[in-house]
């Protein structure tokens, strides 16, 4: 997304603790010192690292960062769908929402943003692990926004699973499945 002609991308990624949102946000950090001036990530969990909520927020912008902490963002993506009242006013007008729809039971309150429920969790477990939804995630948000290309962000993945074949394959195929999910969710 651009403003005044620079590019700069804003994500609140939301979730709970061991779905992978940090790991997502800190992938996307790295992938994005490749392409841009200036970058920023901050997280925040409760006491339990597992189960308990999790956020980051990542701030990639070809311009000086003032803050990285950010009243509403240009998107938020959400792990998990029960998080979907509290996050949607975090999103800014005319921004987007990404979203599993597994569980998704509540209603919009806005209609000033663009919103992807996508059944992430449920092509996750096609896949054969649940694990990979934030990297089916993490792929939508790329189609979706371009915010870095997707080599960009499967470089990333080589270097941080070089020595787990398995884990790297399976990282890279969800990635690529979330991929394609974005773009044919426009």
């Amino acid at each position: 997304m651009e403003q005044n002609g620079k590019a700069r991308n804003e994500v609140l990624m939301a979730g709970i603790g061991g779905m992978g949102v940090l790991m997502s946000g800190q992938v996307l950090l790295e992938s994005a010192f490749r392409c841009y001036e200036n970058v920023s990530y901050v997280s925040s969990y409760g006491f339990a690292r597992r189960g308990g909520l999790c956020e980051c927020t990542v701030i990639i912008s070809d311009e000086k960062i003032a803050s990285p902490l950010l009243d509403q963002a240009q998107v938020v993506m959400l792990l998990d769908s029960s998080q979907f009242p509290s996050f949607e006013p975090r999103v800014r007008p005319g921004g987007v929402i990404i979203v599993d729809t597994a569980g998704l039971t509540a209603d919009r309150r806005r209609e000033d943003y663009k919103l992807y429920a996508l059944p992430c969790l449920e092509i996750a477990t096609s896949m054969g692990s649940i694990l990979g939804k934030n990297l089916i995630m993490l792929g939508a948000y790329i189609a979706i926004t371009g915010a870095v290309s997707p080599e960009l962000i499967e470089d990333e993945l080589r270097k941080r699973y070089e020595d787990k074949e398995k884990v790297l394959t399976q990282n890279v195929n969800a990635f690529r499945r979330g991929v394609e999910l974005g773009k044919s969710s426009g």
